[in-house]
């Protein structure tokens, strides 16, 4: 049985953003509590909605299209900033009523989540932090490259086949392709070429302490974003950090090991996702 309910637009933070909820039924919802998902830099809510479909058995589940991505608002004038994005996470919460919830933010989208719960937003009680980068001033680069996404991008916007795009992500199933080949020209250049710049112009390493909700840390067993030394620092700044570990995913683990990305969270939402 589905579980998926709607895609809706709110106005919050100044903008339109536009999300997709999943859950059951509305006596079912309102005894769980809210997940928020924030995706990375090039990946519009869409493409996570078989995440959303598993969240949605225990929680009341919310996926962001980020501005600037998917059928969220982008313009030549938007601010795609770091704290732009994290206020709208804040507002989004808001918008909706949400007395309680959980973010959580894969990649770029965990840096947003750090950024937005280091300003103790109401109703906030737990934050997933799932393969972040950790570059930042004087840290070393994020190991992918901007061409990468800007090339892809352009492909997608004169039209493109899932073939075409198995040159930018060989490893993902026919399905996965497809999807990102018809979503991919959604995402802004401006907006993605400002956030790959921020992952270095960025230190959310100060946001860490500042961050009073349970976190967890989920990284890559075959991922180059988050290593060993990453996470000993990050567990030094977050006292009390959960860290689980993804065996056979690189950095898009819910692409490359579903149920192990489901079994990572253990405990920590408070319901088993394996």
């Amino acid at each position: 049985m589905s579980h998926y309910l709607y895609g809706a637009n709110i106005s919050a933070n100044g903008i339109r953003q536009h999300y997709l909820r999943y859950g059951g039924n509305e006596g079912e919802r309102a005894n769980r509590p809210a997940v928020i998902i924030i995706p990375g830099i090039t990946s519009p809510a869409v493409t996570w909605g078989f995440v959303g479909e598993r969240f949605a058995r225990q929680f009341d589940t919310y996926i962001l299209d980020v501005r600037g991505r998917g059928l969220s608002e982008a313009s030549d004038t938007l601010d795609y900033g770091l704290d732009a994005q994290a206020a709208d996470v804040v507002e989004f919460a808001k918008a909706l009523g949400l007395s309680r919830y959980i973010l959580i933010g894969h990649s770029m989208g965990g840096r947003i989540g750090a950024r937005a719960a280091s300003s103790a937003p109401a109703g906030l009680e737990a934050l997933v932090m799932v393969d972040p980068p950790v570059s930042g001033p004087g840290r070393r680069a994020y190991p992918a490259k901007l061409p990468w996404y800007v090339d892809s991008m352009a492909m997608a916007r004169k039209g493109c086949d899932a073939e075409a795009m198995r040159a930018f992500c060989p490893t993902w199933t026919q399905e996965q392709l497809q999807l990102r080949a018809q979503w991919l020209h959604t995402c802004d250049e401006r907006a993605i070429i400002q956030s790959f710049n921020d992952f270095q112009n960025d230190d959310v390493h100060a946001n860490f302490p500042q961050i009073k909700v349970p976190v967890m840390l989920m990284t890559a067993e075959r991922g180059d974003v988050v290593l060993d030394e990453d996470v000993q620092e990050i567990s030094a700044l977050i006292p009390g950090l959960t860290v689980s570990r993804v065996n056979d995913a690189g950095h898009m683990i819910p692409w490359d090991n579903e149920a192990g990305f489901y079994a990572a969270f253990g405990d920590f939402l408070g319901a088993r996702l394996d």
